[in-house]
């Protein structure tokens, strides 16, 4: 993709955070938007930031359903004639030792934050060959890059998003396929991921939000959101985003597995700290 100008867009997790402004970001350098969010109110409250004039089309998906994956991108090519990019965002979060995480949470993380990756991977990739200038987007995180105590599920799933991503640029590289291939790795952005997410029972689920929100978050969405639009136009492989990510992501590779007791260390520092 050159331009976004009259390029057709779809966003998962559009009704707020990152996929809320990469939906106002994208809008304003002139693409078609198809938007799909679990969270009706939430997708609404998005569209209503949008111009009117912008020709934005939305449903409400589960993206951990295929089914209604399928039909969604079935949707987007019919109503928009073909669609250039998927932007796999939606994700959720769910905290907590491994000795407490409870099977049924941990699949409902597993079945969002990888499975939806793939469902929107897989459903849109023949429209975006068909478009003859396709780009997939998948969501990771700085979580994909390291493992941290407290976030086993998370960890899972954001580390097989990247190793889905990376195999599938190669495949289509392999296919010479007209579809680029992005991953992206952000660090704290300001989102409400963690005060809408789940924990195990022995947390504190505030004190961890407020944890997140006062001293992790750092970037707004509108800086990841610019940061992801930018590295599309200019085919990026991978997309790391904030000093965070940068970061932890260097001193993880410096230090090789000794990063972990690091790791450990500084989360029962901040356990005794409460």
């Amino acid at each position: 993709m050159r331009t976004f100008t009259d390029a057709v867009v779809a966003i998962t997790g559009a009704g707020s955070g990152i996929g809320r402004a990469l939906a106002v970001a994208a809008s304003a350098k002139g693409a078609r938007l198809a938007l799909c969010d679990l969270n009706a109110e939430g997708l609404a409250a998005t569209i209503d930031l949008l111009p009117r004039s912008s020709g934005v089309t939305n449903a409400v998906v589960d993206v951990a359903d295929v089914n209604q994956v399928r039909a969604f991108a079935a949707d987007v090519r019919r109503e928009h004639g073909r669609v250039n990019a998927i932007i796999n965002n939606a994700g959720v979060s769910y905290t907590g030792p491994i000795t407490e995480v409870d099977y049924a949470d941990l699949h409902w993380l597993i079945n969002i934050n990888f499975w939806g990756v793939v469902h929107g991977t897989k459903e849109f990739l023949p429209h975006l060959i068909d478009s003859g200038d396709g780009h997939i987007v998948n969501l990771s995180s700085l979580f994909g890059l390291v493992a941290v105590p407290g976030q086993s599920g998370y960890n899972a799933a954001k580390f097989a998003v990247r190793g889905f991503t990376e195999s599938v640029r190669q495949d289509l590289l392999v296919a010479g396929a007209p579809v680029q291939v992005t991953c992206v790795h952000p660090g704290g952005i300001k989102t409400g991921i963690a005060r809408h997410g789940r924990a195990t029972a022995g947390e504190d689920h505030e004190a961890n939000s407020r944890l997140f929100d006062d001293h992790l978050a750092r970037l707004e969405p509108s800086v990841a959101a610019d940061q992801i639009l930018r590295a599309m136009l200019r085919n990026q492989p991978r997309l790391l985003i904030g000093a965070d990510a940068r970061a932890l992501h260097r001193l993880a590779t410096v230090l090789g597995p000794r990063y972990q007791r690091l790791f450990a260390a500084r989360a029962k520092s901040m356990q005794n700290r409460r």
